[in-house]
């Protein structure tokens, strides 16, 4: 993998808070509007550009587009985001502090920030497990083009290494740039800068034996700044313009064996016209299904114990359901898969959902918040059932980006997001 230092454009550090912000694609106009309000120093104000304008107004109008390139002038005016002086590598930490119900809590992963190679992109060395959506691409495409930087970072795997590892234990010894706890998910998020100019040629050298990464999140803005990369490659080589920035775009690189990705839970409306119990009689076609003998309340005991096992939440009560051999091919990387299984022998088969992306009988439930979601979402009223699945693994990730396949929609869940605004990267 081809990477390289840049000079980035970060808050000062009494800013950091008030600057940075949750992902673009997290939230809606108006809770980035509400996130935003009487903060003239988020980042919303740049990624969110719309909360600039009365509610209602279109994101992809082109005052809104412009709104964003004002503001980041704006912001680099008055010293609320500071390019570094000198090219550098950075080490981002992200703690899931203990609470509720998250397995996960105390844990903290080590992400290098990096500027990945726009070719490592486009010839497949960066690899995918996502369908993108055009429309998508072109809105982040264009907000790339407008501000000439990428003001987001994409979150990458790459297959851990040793020395990596030292050289991140090594700098993590120091004070660090930033250390916060964000509002209002709650996370830890801290930030050293690495200045040694040996440290940042070796990270760059361990890079290049590397044969490739992963995306974790944000095929979109990954296809996005790759698309805008080679639109400027494209100028600058009959400008005679070499290596030129732009041929990079932002990324925080975290090594595989430190990331987990977090069930990615669906409920549902109704039972197809079925009443409980001939639900429950259908699915012991392909399942055996078990009633827990436990308080609905114990999600530790109901939780999904291994690949291929799910946790059924009906009527008040959580079921045990195990795909019986020959239902899934053990070969196919994407057959095995539970997103597939339950997508195939219950959503589709038994309750006659078909389009995951576009059926409005169906949700989607991150890991992160529970299994006591899933149960107040059905206790409501507002759905009838709820279905808790296994975790896919970073290893079947990379199994079926290697193989060129692409994951069943609403699969993975990473948590957690990386914070916008820590730094920005320019294309000048």
């Amino acid at each position: 993998m081809r990477i390289k230092p840049f000079r980035g454009i970060r808050p000062p550090k009494e800013l950091v808070e008030q600057v940075s912000s949750r992902p673009y694609d997290v939230l809606n106009s108006e809770e980035a509007r509400a996130e935003a309000a009487g903060n003239e120093k988020s980042l919303y104000h740049i990624i969110k550009p719309e909360i600039n304008f009365e509610p209602g107004t279109d994101e992809h109008d082109e005052r809104v587009y412009g709104a964003a390139v004002e503001q980041f002038a704006k912001f680099r005016q008055k010293g609320w985001l500071v390019q570094d002086e000198k090219e550098k590598y950075y080490v981002y930490a992200q703690t899931i502090l203990e609470q509720g119900e998250s397995p996960l809590g105390g844990k903290t992963q080590y992400g290098l920030v990096v500027g990945a190679w726009v070719d490592d992109y486009l010839e497949g060395r960066i690899k995918k497990h996502e369908l993108t959506r055009k429309d998508k691409e072109e809105d982040r495409m264009k907000h790339v083009r407008v501000l000439n930087a990428n003001m987001e970072p994409v979150f990458f795997a790459y297959p851990h290494r040793d020395d990596l590892d030292q050289i991140v234990a090594e700098v993590t010894k120091n004070e660090p740039e930033y250390d916060f706890v964000a509002a209002p998910e709650g996370f830890r998020h801290t930030f050293w800068v690495i200045n040694d100019e040996a440290i940042i040629e070796r990270i760059t050298k361990i890079f290049s034996e590397i044969p490739s990464m992963y995306i974790a999140d944000g095929h979109h803005r990954s296809a996005a700044a790759a698309g805008v990369g080679k639109e400027l490659k494209v100028k600058n080589s009959q400008l005679g313009i070499k290596d030129p920035e732009s041929d990079y775009f932002l990324a925080v690189c975290f090594p595989d064996n430190q990331l987990n990705i977090i069930d990615y839970n669906r409920v549902v409306k109704d039972l197809n016209g079925l009443s409980e119990q001939e639900f429950l009689q259908a699915l012991e076609k392909d399942f055996d299904v078990t009633p827990y003998e436990v308080p609905a309340t114990d999600y530790e005991a109901v939780k999904p114990k291994c690949l291929h096992n799910f946790s059924l939440y009906l009527g008040g009560k959580w079921y045990s359901l195990t795909a019986k051999p020959g239902r899934y091919d053990d070969n196919d990387p994407i057959g095995v898969l539970d997103v597939t299984i339950s997508s195939c022998l219950i959503l589709d088969n038994i309750l006659g959902i078909k389009d995951l992306r576009r059926d409005k009988r169906i949700d989607f439930v991150g890991g992160i918040r529970g299994l006591g979601e899933l149960k107040r979402r059905v206790d409501s009223g507002e759905m009838k059932m709820a279905l808790a699945l296994y975790p896919v693994t970073m290893k079947q990730i990379i199994d079926i980006a290697d193989s060129g396949n692409i994951m069943p929609p609403k699969t993975t869940w990473f948590e957690p997001k990386l914070r916008s605004g820590l730094v920005v990267h320019s294309l000048e």
